[in-house]
């Protein structure tokens, strides 16, 4: 399979507080912010958005499977934790992600939903990529701020 790319665009507001565009037709800005005493709390932080991103996956990698093997899902909820440790130099790091689905499906479906168990995990882009490490690769482009008229 070819490599997918995507793209998305974040920008500073104020403060700590960034909008991220993701760059979709129809799509609306996310805001994001760092809780006090940082930023104000104004919108997820980049931890929480992390979260979001595990849990949203799992779920729908979940609903997929339970769908194509025609297991109607009455409802579903993600719930998810987080833990962040200071590492060995003193930086706090995300340690463990859990998250606890919740699918609402006949009772006599349940049996049927093991293959789906057993699998689904295998198929979320998130969660793997995050389980199996990415490569991170950050570059910085100064600009020179525009000169202050006197």
């Amino acid at each position: 399979m070819e490599a997918v790319d995507f793209a998305v665009s974040l920008k500073l507001e104020d403060g700590y507080r960034f909008t991220a565009d993701f760059l979709q037709d129809d799509v609306p800005e996310l805001l994001l912010d760092e809780p006090a005493p940082l930023g104000e709390g104004a919108g997820p932080n980049a931890a929480r958005v992390l979260a979001v991103a595990v849990g949203n996956c799992l779920a729908a990698s979940l609903l997929f499977c339970l769908k194509r093997a025609r297991i109607e899902v009455q409802a579903l909820r993600a719930d998810v934790s987080g833990t962040m440790e200071r590492n060995e130099r003193g930086r706090l790091r995300i340690t463990d992600v859990d998250v606890k689905l919740h699918p609402v499906v006949a009772e006599a479906d349940v049996p049927r939903m093991q293959r789906c168990l057993d699998v689904f995990e295998d198929f979320c882009v998130v969660t793997q990529s995050v389980r199996d490490g990415l490569n991170v690769n950050v570059g910085v482009d100064p600009a020179p701020a525009p000169p202050v008229a006197v």
